[in-house]
């Protein structure tokens, strides 16, 4: 940084801090805020809580504040609740209230500053994206499509494991080979296209262009130029590796995805029902004037993110679970044997008759909830909650992991034990029926994904499970499932190698 940048940073400093201390009086004779911290000038309590806001430091400092407490990192309130109760005040009772988003400058370049569906502002472009993307990904009509391009490629899954001589022996990552699953799970639904192999040009790029999109959004690396705009010339070389990033995934997603879908179109009558997947409904509707190019692309940005990581995070929860606990392993081994018959392959149609099956789900997406803090809400303008001012603007995180892992609300909730969900907890579902289990949220802004994931969830453990023995490497009792969190995510640290002996039927 150059002189007269940084006097100008020191400038700033100094102004701040003077109009911090002012705005602070201020504000403590206007508003009565929640507890928390005491905060400093400038940094607020950023000096003090660090920039690792993961779930368990979050439940921490509710054990010492309440469920309701204020951090002030910077200049950005942040407001964390930590109740069922509170829960359901911000996502249902006063849904409207807090159901904008908020983001930060990283977030702000991968989403075009809000023209996607997931962090925009509660509003009507919001109303009109989430109406746009329900029709052709979320709903019943489209399981039922799409559940055998699901089912073949868990077949294909199962096929290149057996095939691979490794696989019985020292063990493999089959992550990698999930993750493909994954890409073709979704781009089936976005472009009725596939992936051939982990090898394929365009796959390898995609694959690492939205890993780098993940780490640099989720990495706590850029806050202090986040909470702290007059530090934010600090971060210009991160931003611009952002920018490259996006422009990159964006031309990636416009030349070989969006645009030789139009050429396709252009080729075929312009009839509507004749749809083939979800980006034909989507450039439908830009061809209406509802939408814009940018918002076509942002919402394929969406899908890259949202489905594909969150829905294979949970799988490789799921099957380092079962890796870890055999007795579990037999017990869902036996269950598909004795419903389906040894040997017949589970489908979607199958699942609603494998109760210990879907306990196993329930249980994965409790204890290793793959967006522990949901997707953060803001209110924009002032608000209340549990007694207290919420200022406008506040970044609200629900910790839908501690409602889950609570010691006062659940029974032993540090052990993997899918029989609570046929036992104590046989009426509580992943739909939020219960504000105490609520891994996609609930309400307006709640994940739609869930109608798609938890099918997936269960073909594919289901076909794991009914075709292997999964165990760990050899001399290993156990798999590493040490846990990395990142701004409101959460996935295992190293990817583990499994060892997968295929069963005799």
């Amino acid at each position: 940084m150059d002189l007269l940048v940084l006097e100008k940073a020191l400038l700033g400093l100094f102004a701040a801090v003077t109009l911090a201390i002012v705005f602070s009086t201020l504000r403590g004779k206007r508003f009565k805020l929640p507890p928390g911290p005491l905060p400093v000038p400038i940094f607020g309590n950023w000096l003090q809580v660090g920039d690792d806001l993961n779930q368990r430091n979050l439940a921490a400092l509710a054990k010492k504040f309440g469920d309701i407490f204020l951090l002030r990192m910077g200049q950005r309130n942040l407001v964390v609740v930590s109740s069922p109760d509170l829960a359901r005040e911000v996502l249902h009772t006063q849904g409207v209230e807090f159901g904008s988003r908020t983001r930060n400058v990283v977030f702000d370049i991968f989403t075009g500053k809000g023209q996607d569906m997931v962090f925009t502002v509660y509003g009507e472009h919001w109303r009109k994206m989430r109406r746009i993307m329900t029709v052709p990904f979320f709903t019943n009509k489209v399981v039922q499509q799409y559940r055998y391009g699901w089912e073949d490629e868990a077949a294909r899954v199962v096929e290149d494991v057996r095939a691979n001589p490794k696989s019985a022996t020292e063990g493999i990552v089959i992550r990698r080979r999930l993750q493909l699953m994954m890409y073709n799970n979704m781009y089936r639904i976005m472009f009725d296209r596939r992936f051939e192999s982990e090898e394929d040009p365009l796959f390898l790029k995609l694959r690492a262009l939205n890993g780098e999109r993940s780490r640099l959004a989720q990495s706590f690396e850029y806050n202090y130029g986040d909470f702290i705009p007059i530090l934010r010339p600090f971060l210009r070389g991160y931003l611009k590796i952002c920018k490259e990033v996006k422009d990159m995934r964006i031309s990636i997603f416009k030349s070989y995805f969006v645009e030789e879908r139009k050429k396709l179109g252009n080729t075929k009558p312009t009839d509507t029902t004749g749809l083939k997947c979800a980006i034909d409904h989507i450039l439908d509707a830009e061809k209406k004037g509802e939408i814009n190019e940018d918002n076509v692309l942002y919402i394929v940005e969406n899908i890259n993110v949202a489905a594909i990581e969150t829905t294979l995070w949970s799988i490789e929860w799921g099957l380092a679970e079962l890796v870890n606990h055999q007795d579990v392993q037999r017990k869902v081994r036996a269950e598909l044997d004795s419903v389906l018959g040894p040997g017949v392959q589970i489908t979607e149609p199958d699942i609603p008759r494998l109760p210990y099956l879907q306990a196993v789900v329930k249980e994965t997406l409790r204890l290793r909830m793959a967006i522990p803090l949901l997707v953060p809400h803001m209110n924009l303008h002032d608000a209340k909650l549990g007694g207290f001012d919420i200022p406008a603007e506040s970044k609200i995180l629900v910790n839908a992991w501690w409602l889950a892992n609570n010691p006062a609300h659940w029974k032993n909730p540090d052990q993997f034990r899918p029989e609570r969900f046929l036992e104590e907890e046989a009426k509580v579902e992943a739909n939020g029926n219960d504000f105490r289990y609520i891994p996609f949220g609930v309400g307006r802004r709640s994940c739609p994904g869930i109608i798609l994931a938890l099918p997936i969830l269960g073909i594919t453990l289901g076909r794991l499970v009914q075709n292997f023995e999964l165990l760990p490497p050899p001399g290993m009792e156990r798999i590493d499932t040490t846990e990395k969190g990142g701004q409101f995510s959460l996935h295992i640290l190293k990817h583990s190698t499994v060892v997968a002996k295929p069963r005799s039927f």
